[in-house]
């Protein structure tokens, strides 16, 4: 076992891999401490923001989640190892806790195409209801505490009045909604009528995926559904279930998340009548939810072990692969500071004092635009030990491993800055940092080069 524990240039190199899934996630955040202003100069600043509209002095933009550890470090890093140890502590009271049951029974799937456009049907009282083209509302844009939206925009918006300016500005983004439409989706006040733009591709998927896994007595809709929206979901399907006879009163039935095309959220009707983000984000209007339910249910039948038809289905949606377009510019080449080269290092490691477990070490590079070669199954950087019986250096830690940050910088030429923080289960020796770029030069060929820091003493 190297000196840090396990090298990880990549997480397939682990011996055992878990995956914790998406279920039913819409309106959850892992920034549990909660959402409060950053408004420097401010009466407000530091105070928790307004609840219902989750903005600071009437603007979205100051409002910002806080993980459990917001005050540890400027990049999250923390907050983010609180959580994920947070769920491998209940994955593994789960795992080797007593309260489990057997999963049991044969492997089914049932899928179709729903047209969500004008999609009909009865509500459980025989009210009979229809879904909408697809829309956007305004407290789409204000975004949400995990990532504030721009301008005058906020969430909880379903105002029929609207700024006048953006009134106008959108009609120049997507076509005017129709009368139709806008009572469609009353209350959302449209934004983006994303349903009738068509060019250069279709905006929002007008045809949805709805399907169902079953693995025993295990059942597996999908969807971006809210926590409330998901509850509702599960019941309808689980009860179905069983009154239909496929499966016993020991089903259980979990949401699998954002799977198959995404579809934005979909939201109860009471989450839809306030229109926050996830409101303005349920496309096809006050009845999404209970259009997926019906369909939903209607796949159950055909879950069963001797289900040998497929449920109906509305044509499938038309490709739109071809049609792509990137936003995204090219790299057109790399330019290091006059008299500097890629990789050197501007900002070395304290090669006088040593280092004691729990601090972070920091180097800066002359750095080059990580996307003129991703990695994918590499590193962009290394820790390397110096192990003295063989006089080598051996890899301790990638860019995979959370105790390393790799931030990449554009300044009027661009820069690297590497982050290590030393776990208090390395080992005392000698170490360095190594970075690995690829720098595009200005006939558009792209060649490797590595940067080293000086080597730092670790003390136990």
């Amino acid at each position: 076992m190297p000196a840090c524990g396990q090298v990880t240039r990549n997480p397939s190199q682990y011996f055992a891999l878990a995956g914790f899934v998406q279920s039913a996630v819409g309106d959850t955040s892992p920034n549990t401490l909660g959402a409060f202003c950053e408004s420097p100069g401010q009466p407000y600043d530091g105070l928790p923001c307004v609840a219902n509209s989750s903005t600071c002095g009437g603007a979205a933009q100051q409002c910002h989640g806080r993980g459990p550890a917001f005050s540890s470090d400027a990049y999250g890093f923390a907050s983010n190892a609180v959580i994920g140890q947070r769920q491998a502590d209940a994955a593994r009271a789960v795992l080797h806790g007593s309260a489990t049951a057997r999963v049991q029974g044969g492997v089914r799937s049932a899928h179709a195409y729903v047209d969500m456009t004008r999609y009909e049907f009865a509500l459980a009282n025989g009210t009979r209801v229809r879904t909408c083209p697809a829309a956007m509302g305004y407290s789409f844009a204000g975004g949400t505490t995990d990532g504030p939206g721009a301008f005058d925009f906020v969430q909880g918006d379903n105002k029929t009045s609207q700024n006048p300016f953006w009134e106008l500005v959108k009609r120049f983004v997507t076509p005017a909604p129709p009368a139709e439409q806008i009572a469609c989706q009353y209350p959302k006040p449209i934004l983006l009528n994303v349903g009738f733009a068509h060019d250069p591709y279709e905006w929002s998927p007008s045809t949805v995926d709805v399907q169902i896994l079953r693995v025993g007595n295990f059942g597996m809709p999908t969807g971006e559904l809210t926590t409330m929206a998901g509850r509702r979901i599960r019941f309808a399907v689980r009860a179905e279930l069983i009154s239909s006879g496929v499966l016993g009163e020991d089903a259980h039935v979990v949401v699998a998340g954002p799977a198959n095309a995404y579809a934005h959220y979909i939201t109860t009707r009471e989450e839809y009548e306030v229109q926050r983000y996830e409101g303005a984000s349920t496309l096809y209007g006050p009845y999404t939810l209970e259009a997926y339910i019906d369909r939903y249910t209607g796949l159950v039948p055909f879950l069963a072990d001797d289900a040998e038809s497929v449920p109906p289905s509305d044509a499938p949606p038309a490709e739109q692969i071809s049609k792509a377009i990137s936003l995204q510019t090219e790299v057109m080449f790399d330019a290091a500071p006059l008299g500097k080269t890629f990789g050197q290092v501007l900002q070395d490691v304290s090669a006088d004092a040593p280092y004691r477990a729990g601090e972070t070490v920091f180097a800066v590079f002359v750095g080059a635009n990580p996307r003129n070669n991703l990695h994918l199954e590499d590193t962009f950087l290394s820790v390397d030990r110096f192990v003295e019986q063989g006089a080598t250096w051996e890899a301790v830690r990638s860019d995979s491993h959370p105790s390393t940050i790799y931030s990449w910088i554009r300044a009027s030429t661009v820069r690297l800055s590497i982050f290590f923080a030393l776990l208090t289960w390395c080992s005392a020796g000698m170490y360095r940092i190594r970075y690995f770029g690829d720098v595009k030069g200005l006939g558009g060929s792209i060649s490797a080069f590595v940067g080293t820091s000086a080597s730092f003493i670790l003390t136990a």
